[in-house]
């Protein structure tokens, strides 16, 4: 049994310049900046580019986070990218990381698990650490949701952005740092909740296209009752499982769902608001990229000291559901 930890040495993050406001939106579909922020707290998200896409942004962030670790990129020993936006069906986004940053023969895949692909992601490369096998993992979590997202929607349009964040996992034998626990969770059987439907069950066809089935499909009311049980749950979950009082936690860093979500959730565990980071009123929901870019923006900006205890939370397509504690 190996004595290593998974300790955070850097973070990194990307997002596009261009801004699609809720003013904007209002010009596209029957809606309004009021409207919009009293559903959900967004007021702009960022959206990519023509020459901008899951890669070009996992890999800027990536980029951000290797220097931020004070490592070169050579030293990374497996490069892990949480998507549901990926480049292509194949090659995975992360072999196109790999090449742009120079690192032939390193290992590399994607996983998918939605909004909770980041911890999925971390959980897996934590344990690639821990067991020894590699000194230095990459995790990345990116995602170009304009180019499924349909603008003629507006339940669901005026949700998502687009960007990518990244950590760079190393080996420690530091056993009271890094990531601690994580737990993670599934169940296909709510899958029809969220779902981007291409793929072998259901091929792209002009009926598919007729019907715009080519572009996310989200049940609102079933996503919001879910994720506010699932929040509430993880966070006590995280707690009980590592001996930490609330007292003990810095932050909670939750993956960007819904500004009313989070606020619900914080109520009924009776913290306060300002104890999770959020900033979706900026960037929207960026699924598997959320988490990493709120952390990246939160320990760049001095909000994130050694010492402190972080506690992730995500809920997602799936569904699934994830949390994970990460003492910095």
């Amino acid at each position: 049994m190996s004595n290593f930890s998974a300790i955070l040495t850097g973070t990194g993050s990307y997002l596009p310049s261009k801004r699609l406001t809720n003013d904007d939106l209002a010009k596209m579909v029957e809606t309004n900046d009021e409207w919009i922020v009293q559903r959900t707290g967004i007021r702009q998200r960022r959206i990519a580019g023509p020459d901008e896409s899951t890669a070009t942004m996992a890999t800027q962030a990536a980029r951000n986070a290797i220097e931020a670790a004070g490592i070169k990129p050579e030293q990374i020993g497996l490069i892990l990218v949480a998507t549901c936006t990926a480049e292509m069906v194949f090659p995975s986004t992360a072999c196109f990381v790999g090449a742009e940053l120079g690192i032939p023969g390193v290992p590399g895949f994607d996983l998918s698990a939605a909004c909770s692909g980041f911890i999925y992601g971390l959980s897996v490369g934590a344990s690639f650490v821990q067991s020894g096998q590699y000194e230095h993992v990459l995790v990345i979590g990116a995602e170009t949701l304009s180019r499924v997202t349909d603008y003629t929607d507006r339940t669901s349009c005026i949700i998502f952005g687009d960007g990518a964040g990244a950590v760079v996992l190393s080996r420690s034998t530091e056993t009271n740092r890094g990531v601690i626990h994580a737990n993670l969770h599934a169940d296909g059987r709510g899958g029809s909740a969220m779902q981007l439907m291409p793929g072998a069950r259901h091929p792209i066809n002009q009926e598919m296209l007729d019907q715009r089935d080519q572009y996310m499909k989200i049940r609102g009311r079933e996503v919001y009752k879910f994720a506010v049980e699932k929040f509430v749950e993880l966070i006590k979950d995280a707690a009980d499982k590592t001996n930490l009082t609330y007292d003990q936690i810095k932050m909670i860093v939750p993956h960007q769902v819904n500004q009313r979500i989070i606020d619900s959730a914080m109520e009924k565990l009776g913290l306060a608001s300002d104890k999770a980071y959020v900033n979706i009123d900026r960037y929207g929901n960026t699924s598997a990229a959320s988490i990493p870019i709120a952390l990246d923006e939160a320990w760049r900006n001095g909000k994130v000291q050694p010492g402190d205890n972080l506690i992730f939370v995500a809920f997602g397509a799936g569904l699934t559901w994830a949390n994970a504690v990460v003492r910095v």
